[in-house]
């Protein structure tokens, strides 16, 4: 057994049982040490890089399937509509789609809504399209459209004419000489669309002035303290969605099962859940400490009249 696991079930299960000891004696818990135990069990959970098995829920894994069964070459967009603080949560979202859209030989289109996305499109580009993929030819098996100011004002426009709005990518280069772009005129030449945020404009934009306009199929993944707004659209406004960093870590937990080429790669989401399981695994149990230690003082002061 993994001796980092060992030694943080010890600290954390000895932790708690010294709290709900305290609290069934009715003697109160400083909260610095509340706070100082979750300090605790994360940090534990990073130094011995604790990791838990993840398995794709349904709305991940259709998304997963969508990308898997689409026949080599087609065209898939890739939207970069966050910041760099939401980065940490969605940008292993981003490069786990662009790691499966290549593997599978697919035509990425990359795009961004948002003025921050521009330079974390290039991390991507960098860091997996460029070292993961080295045989991925620019303008043949992927393009940057690059950042366009107007938020949803784009999409309204290149739904119908890409060219109206982007006359060039990133660089400047004209559509027309871009081969991967002959037979692209709108966005409704795409297979699907996909898009990662958290805000305004994000998922539920692309989903409104796009997917639903040109009856394309969409899907993203979204920070999680959004995705419970964009559950409504699912399943017959988006194939399927990723929710924080579990639905990343699902993702990522997936691509590795079934392309096994991918089980060296960095997996950031997967490393993200060991120290947020832990934690969630203390929270849960202060409340259930924290109700029977309150019942059972109910119960006392009954019997006591």
């Amino acid at each position: 057994m993994n001796v980092g696991f060992v030694v943080s079930a010890i600290v954390v299960g000895g932790g708690l049982l010294w709290i709900f000891i305290r609290s069934l004696r009715g003697k109160d818990v400083d909260r610095r040490i509340v706070f100082g135990f979750v300090g605790i069990t994360v940090a534990l959970a990073v130094l011995f890089q604790l990791k838990f098995g993840e398995v794709a829920t349904p709305i991940v894994k259709i998304l997963f399937e969508k990308i898997e069964t689409l026949p080599p070459g087609s065209k898939i967009v890739i939207s970069f509509d966050f910041d760099p603080a939401m980065a940490p949560e969605v940008l292993p979202m981003a490069n786990s789609f662009a790691r499966h859209a290549l593997a599978k030989g697919h035509r990425i289109y990359f795009f961004s809504i948002w003025a921050t996305g521009q330079s974390l499109l290039q991390v991507t580009l960098h860091d997996i399209v460029e070292k993961e993929f080295p045989d991925a030819v620019y303008g043949i098996d992927y393009v940057n459209m690059g950042y366009k100011a107007g938020n949803e004002g784009v999409l309204n426009v290149i739904i119908t004419d890409i060219r109206k709005m982007y006359p060039g990518d990133v660089n400047g280069t004209s559509l027309d000489s871009i081969p991967m772009m002959k037979d692209v005129h709108s966005l409704k030449d795409m297979d699907l669309l996909l898009s990662i945020g958290g805000g305004k404009p994000g998922v539920k934009e692309w989903v409104l002035f796009a997917g639903d306009r040109g009856n394309i199929p969409t899907g993203g993944g979204a920070a999680a303290v959004s995705t419970p707004l964009l559950y409504p659209y699912y399943p017959k406004q988006l194939v399927g969605l990723l929710g924080g960093t579990k639905g990343a870590a699902e993702y990522e937990a997936e691509l590795i099962k079934r392309h096994p080429r991918f089980a060296n790669i960095k997996t950031p989401a997967l490393d993200m859940m060991g120290p947020q399981t832990m934690a969630h695994v203390v929270i849960i149990s202060f409340i259930i400490i924290g109700n029977v230690s309150y019942f059972r003082s109910r119960r006392k002061q009954a019997n006591n009249g």
